[in-house]
């Protein structure tokens, strides 16, 4: 059957193609016709919802959603292709949490470029797999391309190298991981972790990072054998980075312990503040203590191409390793993100060779094979994402925009401390705030606080007008703001903390 001849056929009828001799509608020539009907009804679909979308998420509770999904009989299919996305709306569409909402301000999701939205589309058509040369060709170099332009811009040596991740749990999981190996060649040299596991002097290692990083780094010592008590908390200071006399005491501590310091993250962007660990101060420290030093750049990466706040990030070309979020500061969807090490001999420490795969023959003869670099091997091509936003607009506007929400928090800040309902713990230096309800003559009870900013997130959960985050700052309730969307302007802003302070208000007083 002709191509012209599948595009007059009716979408139902198209149902009868797909499923010729009983087989699967497969993604090839003969089928591109109902292809491209099917995305322009998906992308229809996706404008439709969007519109629709008047705020950031529709309120549904979970027992109301779930009851409509567990409906679904997985067994038996529709009709056709639009009874199918008719049903994906009052499963998912209608439903999602929309993070293009100027009133969108929970977490550290963001909006997206149209090219990299254009991407996932090629992606998914072609399905390359960048494990290996022979599954990917120019993928391969595309992304190693990506690579060396992520080295260059965090001005790392010319040994520096790096591969595209899941995202930041992932990327701080290998830096522990070679950190733990490079350890394990000082104390045990003759010991090897991939034939022996670990070594009885592991217990004995220390990783230091700020009380306030990111949970992964925890979760990776314990992936990794050492455990969660391997994890050395340090103080902060005022502006909730790293203290750095906290940090020399506890690594001096840890020595007096008979304990074995091995490694220090740097948080570049903290979860909750957006602080900014002080990079280079760490990285000499480090050197001299000859600690591996990592850079969590999950959330500030995205100040490598910022015009205005770049100096934040000084020092970071010192570092061992580096982890980059594109997928948060740079405007690329899920998932897409990079571990950068500073010298790729290190590598070796992750590389198992299988000779069906990625023989060792191949690696002396120069086949670019990425799954050497990898811990997992099938891996999507998720730096097409990036590729196609930077070839079509440049790096500028992602620097405009990051800097667009930084001086948007920056407004906020003034806003909320001239606000008599709130206390503000933060001054942001990337584009978090943390803060809550506490206007003064409430502040004797801070228990009653705490239920009162506990109800303000609920309440936006069931109405959805505003979707807000939510952290405990010295066990008490506090409410954030994550501001990615350079779309937002002060006005939302306003009119959040005008609805949660409305909100606080009227509950207190039903209260009483």
């Amino acid at each position: 059957m002709s191509q012209l001849q599948t595009a007059q056929l009716s979408p139902i009828q198209n149902q009868a193609l797909f499923e010729k001799n009983g087989l699967p509608p497969q993604f090839n020539l003969d089928q591109f016709i109902n292809y491209q009907i099917a995305s322009l009804q998906g992308l229809s679909a996706v404008q439709q919802a969007m519109a629709k979308a008047q705020k950031p998420f529709s309120g549904v509770a979970v027992n109301t959603l779930a009851a409509t999904v567990n409906d679904v009989d997985l067994a038996k299919p529709l009709a056709d292709f639009p009874a199918v996305l008719n049903e994906l709306k009052s499963v998912y569409l209608d439903h999602a949490v929309y993070f293009h909402h100027p009133r969108y301000m929970a977490h550290l999701n963001c909006p997206v470029t149209y090219p990299a939205v254009v991407a996932e589309h090629i992606i998914g058509a072609i399905n390359t797999s960048v494990d290996t040369w022979d599954q990917s060709a120019g993928a391969t170099l595309i992304e190693q391309k990506l690579i060396d332009w992520s080295c260059e811009k965090a001005k790392l040596p010319s040994t520096a190298d790096g591969v595209f991740t899941s995202g930041g749990t992932q990327s701080n999981l290998m830096a522990m991981l070679v950190a733990r190996e490079v350890a394990v060649s000082r104390y045990a040299p003759e010991h090897q972790v991939k034939l022996q596991g670990l070594p009885n002097v592991a217990s004995r290692f220390r990783i230091y990072c700020s009380e306030v990083a990111h949970f992964s780094i925890q979760k990776a010592a314990a992936l990794l054998g050492l455990g969660y008590n391997a994890v050395v908390p340090v103080a902060t200071n005022s502006k909730m980075q790293m203290d750095m006399d906290a940090l020399n005491h506890a690594i001096a501590d840890s020595k007096a312990k008979g304990d074995l310091p091995i490694a220090v993250v740097v948080t570049a962007g903290t979860t909750d503040f957006g602080s900014i660990d002080p990079i280079k101060d760490i990285a000499k420290l480090a050197k001299k203590e000859q600690l591996w030093c990592h850079v969590d750049g999950a959330y500030g990466g995205g100040l490598l191409v910022s015009e205005h706040h770049r100096s934040a990030l000084n020092g970071i070309e010192l570092v061992d390793s580096i982890t980059i979020d594109y997928h948060k500061s740079f405007m690329q969807p899920v998932s897409c993100s990079a571990f950068l090490l500073s010298d790729k001999r290190h590598f070796s420490h992750i590389t198992l060779y299988a000779d069906y795969l990625n023989p060792l023959a191949e690696a002396g003869n120069g086949t670019p094979n990425l799954v050497d670099k990898s811990l997992q091997t099938t891996r999507r091509f998720d730096a097409l994402k990036l590729w196609l936003t930077l070839r079509t607009m440049g790096d500028a506007p992602l620097g405009r925009a990051f800097d667009k929400v930084i001086g948007l928090a920056r407004q906020t800040h003034i806003v909320l401390n001239e606000h008599p309902d709130f206390d503000v713990i933060n001054y942001p230096e990337l584009s978090a705030l943390v803060f809550r309800f506490a206007p003064e003559a409430l502040k004797h009870n801070p228990d009653l606080l705490d239920t009162l900013n506990l109800h303000v997130r609920q309440t936006f959960l069931k109405t959805g007008d505003a979707m807000i985050a939510r952290t405990k700052i010295n066990g008490r309730h506090y409410l954030k703001f994550t501001l990615l969307n350079a779309q937002c302007q002060l006005s939302d802003v306003r009119a959040v903390l005008e609805q949660i302070s409305t909100i606080a208000w009227q509950t207190y007083k039903e209260q009483q």
